[in-house]
């Protein structure tokens, strides 16, 4: 789970970290971490599908691994793909050499299931950033951040899920969301009332560019 640390774990850091995307207006990015699920992230393609929107889905190296299927499900509705680390550890305080290791068996799982499939982004576990933004990029990953996160780990039901994204959201922003990690069912009906919502207010969705 990521969590709303975003701001304090970067501190100390010198590389940039992707927060918006690179269109000026109405346009914003969905972004999911923590998957593949084998329940809610086939849910969430199914929503994504129908109302014809592209996101960025941050994995999980042991998840990849446990459910391969739904990686390639993923990629084959044309998603751009994370990396998340292999199992969810805080990378704050950790030397490069035990990132760069961390990254890569988590960018290996990726591609066990889908091979040469393209990892442009790397995201921090609960928003901690350390040395991995630097490290990241030497292994070809813009590190990604976040603009708006609405705690949809808690979870607060989709009523109000609905309500701080539609309150919170801005232009160019990136939006932290989860499919995985516990029950994202709430999540998932929040984003398929969403993107209707936002879309008759005349916001389109996006994806953050791939690079610096």
């Amino acid at each position: 789970m990521t969590t709303a640390a975003g701001p304090a774990g970067r501190t100390g850091r010198s590389t940039p970290v992707v927060e918006s995307t690179s269109l000026v207006g109405s346009y914003v990015s969905l972004t999911f971490d923590d998957g593949p699920h084998p329940v809610h992230t086939p849910h969430l393609l199914t929503v994504l599908r129908e109302h014809g929107v592209t996101a960025v889905f941050c994995l999980s190296g042991s998840q990849a691994l446990a459910h391969p299927e739904i990686v390639r499900a993923i990629v084959a509705d044309g998603h751009l793909l994370g990396n998340h680390g292999m199992d969810h550890d805080d990378m704050g305080d950790w030397p490069d050499d035990r990132i760069q290791a961390d990254l890569e068996r988590t960018t290996a799982a990726i591609r066990a299931a889908a091979p040469g499939v393209p990892i442009p982004f790397f995201r921090a576990p609960y928003g901690r950033w350390g040395r991995t933004p630097e490290v990241a990029g030497r292994l070809g990953m813009r590190a990604l951040g976040w603009r708006l996160s609405v705690a949809d780990w808690e979870p607060p039901g989709t009523d109000e899920l609905v309500r701080r994204l539609a309150s919170g959201v801005t232009p160019g922003a990136v939006v932290l969301l989860h499919d995985g990690g516990g029950d994202r069912s709430g999540t998932v009906a929040a984003v398929d009332r969403l993107i209707p919502h936002l879309t008759a207010r005349g916001w389109h969705f996006t994806t953050p560019a791939r690079r610096l």
